[in-house]
């Protein structure tokens, strides 16, 4: 019979024989990089944000909701870049700001009163918009996929 102290010497030797790989701990903290701390995640609504948006004729609209705040997107591909409208509901208030973020680069946009922003020229892939509003957690979409 093995007791505990075995079991757990048993696995302390094996973890030691099978490193995880290189690229493996590169992407995964290529990943956390990514994480926006103590954000609230608006979820798709509707079939073109659940499986992606593909470059189509004309623009893309998506919808993301959380309780409290809505995020339209209206996503359009040209010359191989992505341009991002969007509109958050209710208008957040003055001071607030958007992040438009892509894996490499994040563009920061003022939100006008109205609660309208864009950001053009982004690269085609994953994509993400986070809502920071003084005073409460900041909102953040789930990535989704932009592909021409």
């Amino acid at each position: 019979m093995i007791d505990d102290e075995y079991f757990l010497a048993a696995l302390r030797l094996a973890s030691g024989h099978d490193p995880v790989p290189a690229y493996v701990s590169t992407a995964a903290r290529q990943a956390f990089a990514l994480r926006v701390p103590h954000a609230v995640t608006a979820l798709p609504t509707g079939y073109t944000a659940a499986r992606g948006v593909r470059g189509a004729e004309g623009p893309q609209l998506v919808r993301f909701v959380t309780e409290g705040l809505t995020f339209d997107l209206e996503v359009t591909i040209g010359d191989g870049l992505i341009d991002v409208a969007g509109q958050v509901s209710p208008p957040p208030g003055e001071g607030c700001h958007v992040d438009v973020r892509t894996p490499h680069l994040t563009l920061t946009r003022p939100v006008a009163t109205t609660g309208q922003f864009a950001a053009t020229g982004l690269p085609p892939g994953w994509l993400s918009v986070v809502c920071h509003r003084p005073g409460h957690a900041p909102v953040q979409t789930r990535w989704v996929r932009v592909r021409p």
